[in-house]
């Protein structure tokens, strides 16, 4: 008998605006522009071929609806969003499946204090999308798609990125606000992994590579070797697993990137499942199989001068097949 298999995906598409939109304060696409950018992105879905994706950097719901009308493989998906008002870039989901709930969260559960003096952040910089999804009558997921803050540098008035010391100061504002965010994030993770069965799969830009010290706040820290067997099940139950580790364990080479930014070739765009997608533990309902990524069209500018288009997308797509048992 032929295994039931979806594939899932992740997909920052860059900026998906309608056409004569001003975006950013000063950005616009024309309609000709508008069209190559929702066709390309119908092109992508289409060699992704997946039944759940995650995407980042909506809008507008409208456009993200017209381009999957152009998808031969996402066509009458079911599609949630995280407040696509056409004022900031927001997460989205396109589901073959049933959507059986789907919640915005903006605010963090709780607040991160430091040698007593508390954080003044309290929001996420992108609400995160969480949703229930029925992949069949015996299995229903739990799906985050998520955006953690950027890496660009957060200047005050005043401040200039020519100056290496501003600079400096305005890396370490991101680095603080995406480290909260995952820190808020791990916590809403917790209502899902702790002591519930349902698989957990979390698809999104997280803005840093997975072994970052913030991917590793989200995806929880594996036990300590030494520890007991029942303390280390405990621990594994609470852990979200990269793909890409996954995969890296049945491989030789590892050319994982989705992004190339100053030459730096890296893996900003993330899957991660729950223990139940993960063939070691013994009561797994299914298995991470092939992992793949879609990142041909990224462009190293320090060795070419040639950029990505501006219809297309500067980062890759991550796709992976799970297999059920």
């Amino acid at each position: 008998m032929a295994k039931e298999i979806f594939r899932i995906g992740s997909f920052n598409l860059l900026n998906l605006v309608l056409p004569n939109h001003r975006f950013y304060g000063r950005q616009i696409y024309n309609e000709k522009t508008y069209q190559k950018k929702i066709r390309w992105i119908s092109e992508q879905l289409d060699k992704m071929d997946c039944q759940l994706i995650g995407f980042q950097e909506v809008f507008h719901r409208e456009a993200l609806e017209e381009t999957l009308k152009l998808s031969e493989t996402c066509r009458g998906y079911h599609i949630v969003t995280a407040n696509t008002d056409g004022e900031l870039p927001r997460v989205a989901l396109a589901s073959k499946y049933e959507i059986l709930h789907s919640e915005v969260i903006t605010r963090f559960p709780s607040v991160l204090d430091i040698e007593g003096i508390n954080i003044p952040l309290t929001e996420f910089s992108r609400p995160v999308l969480r949703a229930q999804v029925k992949v069949n009558e015996d299995l229903a997921i739990t799906v985050y798609v998520v955006h953690l803050k950027s890496k660009r540098p957060v200047l005050k008035d005043g401040e200039s990125r020519k100056n290496p010391v501003d600079v400096a100061k305005g890396q370490a504002r991101a680095l603080v606000r995406r480290g909260i965010e995952a820190m808020a994030l791990r916590e809403i993770l917790m209502q899902d992994l702790q002591n519930r069965k349902t698989p957990v799969i979390l698809m999104g830009d997280v803005n840093d590579t997975g072994s970052a010290v913030t991917s590793r706040i989200v995806s929880g820290e594996p036990p300590h070797r030494k520890y007991p067997q029942d303390v280390k099940k405990e621990i594994w139950d609470l852990l979200l697993y990269h793909v890409k580790d996954i995969q890296a364990r049945r491989s030789y080479q590892d050319f994982y990137y989705t992004h190339i930014h100053n030459g730096h070739h890296e893996a900003l765009d993330h899957l991660m499942v729950s223990e139940e997608f993960v063939q070691d533990n013994p009561d797994h309902v299914g298995r991470i199989g092939l992992v793949s990524l879609l990142n041909d069209h990224l462009v190293d500018e320090t060795v070419s001068d040639n950029g990505v288009n501006e219809w297309q997308s500067d980062h890759g797509q991550v796709v992976a097949t799970v297999e059920l048992r």
